[in-house]
Formats: structure tokens, sequence, C-alpha cells
């Protein structure tokens, strides 16, 4: 373990029980969520490596999302 999560973890045990709890839920759910975004690259890199990839117009998906957007 890196020190810093050993300095985390030491920190932590000094708090209140439910406080625990909840940073803990907390980073548990953050864990998940990069876990999730790596899977997801993951699967795209195998997508281009395996020639799914497509041209991409940047402009005009620029557009396409800025359309939902009205300035005023």
């Amino acid at each position: 373990m890196i020190k810093a999560l050993e300095y985390a973890i030491s920190a932590l045990e000094q708090l209140p029980a439910a406080d625990q709890e909840q940073i803990s839920r907390e980073l548990i759910a953050h864990v998940q969520k990069l876990q999730s975004l790596r899977n997801m690259l993951d699967q795209g890199v195998e997508s281009l490596d395996a020639g799914q990839g497509q041209t991409l117009d940047i402009e005009e998906l620029i557009k396409r999302k800025n359309a939902g957007h009205v300035r005023g």
C-alpha cells in the first residue's frame, strides 16, 4: 500500500464510526467508477484495434452538442 493511502487510513481510523462508514462508501463508489471508466476505455481501444473505429467530424460533433444550448 502506498504511503498516502496508509496515512489516509490511519487518519480515517481516528474519526467516529459513522464518518468512517460514510467515507468508506464514498471511496468504494469512486473506485468502482474508476474501474468502470477503465473498462470502457479498454473496450474502446479493443474496438479501435479491431478496426471498428469511425472517422469523427469534430466540427459536426461540436455543432450537435451545442445545438441544445441557447446563448442569451
